[in-house]
């Protein structure tokens, strides 16, 4: 018979339950604030939910009532440094940071609602109205609620997607030694994700000040925690990661404030991340004004339980006990937050017959529209341009791996906010290509190999640069694996600028390699310019030697937005020369190179087709101008250097090695056609890989991909359609 050992986890996982006791030493001044926000949240949600029964709230309308303890309990603790970032389903999260924020001392319940907090009730209503006036300027609406002053970072629509993001903000706290933290809350629909487990392991591992805050209400929308998981106490996953946890009643503001004090010791000494599920309960369904039992998958009797238990009544019943207050004062401060909610409504909406509307000079401006997509590049100005035919220094014979690795030592050296992230990016002597090879070395502590987990690391480096305090640089060993992190890729980083209001600011460098043509098939050969071309937000660059590696790095890492530097292993052993002793200097966003004049046909490329469209034309002695696209985003193409060569030629082909089905060509070529259809003789040529991603077969791949057979066919027919 085998010989068992009970195993133990690591990190206690507790229930915490006030007492009476509990009560009585309850600072009456943090009684008063718990019981004024209460009801200002209360009354605000209700007052959204008016609105949104007018039809005047275009978009969900997802009401926190009856969750308002959890979020005010947990608040009310931190620091005015410390941040938040909620979910879907965030307004009382929002509010909370933002009231505790313009009035530190404290809320009076037998006071007037006035000032700053009339501001913040009324600028949040603005926001979630869409209107100009709101913290995100009408962008964000009800999901996207945001305001860095007071430590609010963002609500979040999609499930779990702002807690990576939370991961880099507590690592910015860990790195920057203030003692702040970050708590992140999520309800029970996220407990499940991939993303949210991958963080909250990364965080364990890197000891990151962050509290995962679960708000566990029982729905995903319809379906029951019971019928997503066998284990329903949610705050049991926090043990597999060696997480001290605690399960606390979220009905009970004071409980959950008891805890997020044990929580906040246990992360202020430097011990790592927490974990805190809160039970709580939402009255009315997932968006809009009608309760769950009106759609069939609760009962009014599980309702009412739960009512009975509002965690307003529970703390005035407390203080009205302690004769910390009176019924008639919970009555004022119930009807003042009424009416202030009331005017607030009223100084949005006008009448409109017997209905209101929104009063129309309220609106964003639709000329708004795509403003702040990504930033104007002026961080760049007044930066020392080079470029290689035109240095006037001496020139040295590099690897253009070595040239990656020389200009990121630079950086750092001179920078101490960059950061390096990524899989073995600090083992096997610089990686799995030698691209960081002796940065771990010479930067201890900040060159970070992290574990398998693309969305935890590329959200957390997401929310590290959103900080401002860190420059993060990220390498994917292979783009395929964006896929992988798509959410934290295109939905967080890609779109946050935008999204917020166009004020914040992601500067952030993700490196990835296109290794099409070493047999590694179809899960690690793609080209991702196409997929990012498409996705606003994103800077792309793109360079084809190693002095231009060097001068699109630095211009990346000065960049505030988010840049995607792609690579080729193709290019990683060819000699090409750099500066000897200088790495300072730029290639600016957005400029293009021709790297040989023609005046039959343009041909656009980039990455390693450089070269070898270079070499076709050569050998053939082709009168064809050759353009290095060097920058690919929708922003930032050359259009004054690829128009010029247009309406030289009037001809244009366009090659890339990759894919047909993500093709990069196919926007551009688009473009091209509408911008210059009058100086064009013939239909853009495009030239592209198979639909399929290559295979592993040398055979099939070699038929996969372009290669310089491709490109002189190409070329050819393209000429012969001139009559040459």
């Amino acid at each position: 018979m085998p010989d068992y050992e009970e195993l133990s986890p690591l990190a206690p996982w507790r229930s915490l339950r006030t007492t009476k006791r509990d009560w009585d030493k309850a600072d009456p001044v943090l009684l008063d604030s718990l019981l004024t926000q209460l009801h200002l949240i209360r009354a605000f949600e209700e007052e959204v939910l008016v609105l949104a029964g007018e039809g005047l709230v275009h978009g969900p309308a997802h009401s926190s009532i009856g969750q308002e303890g959890g979020a005010v309990g947990s608040i009310l603790p931190l620091r005015a440094t410390d941040q938040v970032s909620g979910s879907h389903r965030g307004h009382h999260q929002f509010l909370a940071k933002a009231l505790s924020y313009v009035r530190p001392q404290g809320h009076d319940p037998r006071g007037p609602v006035e000032g700053e907090t009339k501001d913040v009730l009324t600028k949040t209503l603005a926001e979630i109205l869409g209107l100009a006036q709101g913290y995100c300027r009408g962008r964000g609406g009800s999901m996207h609620l945001r305001w860095d002053a007071a430590g609010a970072l963002g609500t979040n629509a999609i499930v779990g997607g702002g807690v990576p993001p939370g991961a880099g903000a507590a690592l910015a706290h860990r790195l920057a030694g203030t003692g702040d933290v970050m708590v992140v809350y999520f309800g029970d629909g996220a407990v499940n994700i991939g993303a949210v487990l991958e963080t909250m392991n990364i965080a364990a591992a890197w000891s990151l000040p962050i509290c995962f805050f679960i708000e566990n209400n029982l729905y995903a929308v319809a379906t029951t925690v019971a019928e997503s998981t066998r284990e329903a106490r949610l705050s049991g996953r926090a043990l597999g990661f060696g997480i001290p946890a605690w399960r606390v009643d979220g009905m009970d503001p004071l409980a959950v404030h008891l805890a997020m004090g044990e929580a906040l010791d246990h992360m202020r000494a430097g011990k790592g991340p927490t974990v805190i599920e809160a039970e709580v309960y939402r009255y009315f369904h997932q968006n809009g004004p009608l309760p769950g039992s009106a759609f069939g998958y609760r009962t009014k009797e599980e309702e009412a339980d739960w009512r009975a238990r509002d965690p307003l009544d529970r703390v005035a019943r407390e203080m009205i006990s302690r004769k910390l207050v009176t019924q008639s004062e919970v009555d004022g401060l119930r009807a003042r937050a009424v009416a202030a909610m009331q005017e607030a409504s009223a100084a949005l909406t006008q009448a409109d017959g017997n209905r209101r509307m929104i009063v129309p000079s309220l609106w964003p401006d639709p000329g708004f529209r795509d403003v702040g997509i990504r930033g104007d590049l002026s961080e760049l100005s007044g930066r020392r341009v080079e470029e290689e035919h035109s240095y006037k220094g001496r020139l040295i014979e590099r690897k253009f791996v070595d040239a990656v690795a020389d200009v990121m030592h630079r950086r750092m050296d001179e920078d101490s906010s960059i950061l390096l992230m990524g899989e073995d990016i600090h083992r096997l002597k610089g990686g799995t290509n030698g691209a960081t090879r002796g940065l771990a070395d010479a930067f201890p502590g900040r060159v970070l190999g992290t574990p398998i987990a693309e969305q935890a690391f590329l959200g957390l480096a997401g929310g590290l640069a959103a900080d401002g305090r860190y420059k993060p640089v990220v390498e994917f060993m292979y783009p395929d694996f964006m896929w992988v992190a798509a959410d934290q890729v295109f939905n967080q980083i890609g779109k946050a600028r935008h999204m917020f209001g166009g004020g914040t600011e992601v500067p952030l460098v993700l490196r990835t390699k296109v290794a099409m043509g070493t047999g590694y098939g179809s899960q690690h050969s793609m080209d991702p310019a196409g997929i990012f071309a498409t996705s606003p937000g994103w800077r792309i660059v793109a360079p084809s030697t190693p002095f231009d590696y060097v001068g699109l790095m630095n211009a990346a890492l000065a960049c505030r937005d988010p840049v995607l530097v792609i690579e080729h292993v193709d290019l990683y052993q060819s000699m090409g020369r750099i500066p000897e002793g200088d790495l300072d200097y730029i290639i600016p966003l957005g400029k293009a190179l021709v790297r040989r004049a023609g005046r039959r046909a343009t041909v656009l490329t980039y990455l390693s087709m450089v070269p070898k469209c270079q070499a076709v034309i050569e050998r053939l002695e082709l009168d064809v101008e050759l353009i290095d696209l060097r920058s690919l985003d929708r922003a930032s193409l050359d259009w004054k250097t690829v128009g010029a060569s247009i309406e030289k030629t009037n001809n244009v082909l366009i090659v890339e090695q990759g894919a047909r089905g993500t093709s990069y060509g196919g926007w551009l070529a688009d473009e091209v056609q509408r911008r210059y259809f009058g100086w064009l003789a013939q239909p853009v040529e495009r030239l592209a890989g198979g639909e399929a991603s290559p295979s592993v077969s040398k055979v099939l791949e070699r038929a996969a991909i372009v290669g310089e057979a491709e490109i002189e066919a190409a070329l050819q027919r393209l000429l012969a359609a001139q009559g040459g």
